[in-house]
């Protein structure tokens, strides 16, 4: 027969082995929990890489026009003024331009935007395809009154421009083939600063979306450098230091950066 003190020794030793046995499976679902977190974490990690590397500029942007009316929280103020009144003119043309520009001379483009001036240097020598196509669309009032779409703030650091849509789906009607690039400068996987250079969705699918470089980013040669930018990195740091809207490095600029209007001379 079990005495009342053994009976009170084997019930502590149940609760005590009970209560082990909880913290044992506490310990299991943080653990679980801890590798699902990891492998989410990588996950994540390897879709964005992936993105950079051949997604970014794809003019197929996935939020930016989204989260462009609902900012996250702690947004920054906008630095810049309110646009100039009009809308863009989102034209459409069925094939690419007749090739005028003049190889040899040397043409400028000129963004006023609600942000500042930026002037680019455009190298028809090496890239006259494009060229001809950005002083086409220039001169059609194409990029008038258009928004800048994107902003990528974490390893590709770029401002992405051109799309009357501000959706990143935009295009003329027309595909601009790659030139330039075995440009020496992007040869080692890097686009300077200063880049002026087109977005696509693969090789030979250029259009009017383009982005420009305000920091040294790591990007495949895979986007065909057209320009450097001349004047107007202030702009360009101005409208970085404000953030983006999306919070995640890659979404609409918290600035209103709209080209009220855009020109391209010789």
């Amino acid at each position: 027969m079990v005495s009342s003190d053994q009976r009170r020794r084997q019930l502590a030793r149940e609760k005590f082995e009970r209560q082990q046995q909880r913290r044992a499976e506490r310990r299991r679902r943080a653990r679980r929990r801890t590798a699902v977190v990891a492998a989410a974490v990588a996950v994540v990690v390897a879709a964005g890489a992936t993105a950079f590397a051949t997604g970014l500029f794809d003019g197929e942007d996935k939020g930016a026009a989204d989260v462009a009316d609902a900012p996250a929280p702690g947004k920054k103020p906008d630095p810049c003024a309110k646009p100039a009144p009009g809308e863009p003119a989102k034209l459409s043309f069925p094939k690419e331009p007749e090739l005028d520009v003049d190889t040899s001379a040397a043409y400028r483009m000129k963004l006023t935007t609600t942000c500042g001036d930026i002037e680019l240097d455009l190298d028809a020598k090496n890239a006259p395809r494009t060229v001809n196509s950005f002083k086409f669309l220039a001169d059609k009032g194409y990029f008038d009154h258009t928004r800048c779409h994107r902003l990528t703030t974490r390893g590709v650091y770029v401002l992405q421009c051109g799309d009357p849509t501000a959706a990143g789906t935009g295009t003329p009607g027309y595909k601009l083939p790659d030139e330039n690039l075995k440009d020496p400068r992007i040869k080692g996987g890097t686009y300077p600063a200063g880049t002026v250079a087109m977005a696509n969705k693969g090789p030979g699918t250029g259009g009017s979306q383009f982005f420009l470089v305000y920091k040294d980013s790591e990007l495949a040669p895979n986007y065909t450098p057209f320009g450097t930018v001349r004047a107007g990195r202030d702009v360009l740091e101005k409208i970085a230091g404000a953030g983006e809207s999306a919070g995640t490095g890659d979404g609409a600029p918290n600035a209103t950066v709209v080209v009220d209007r855009a020109t391209v001379t010789k």
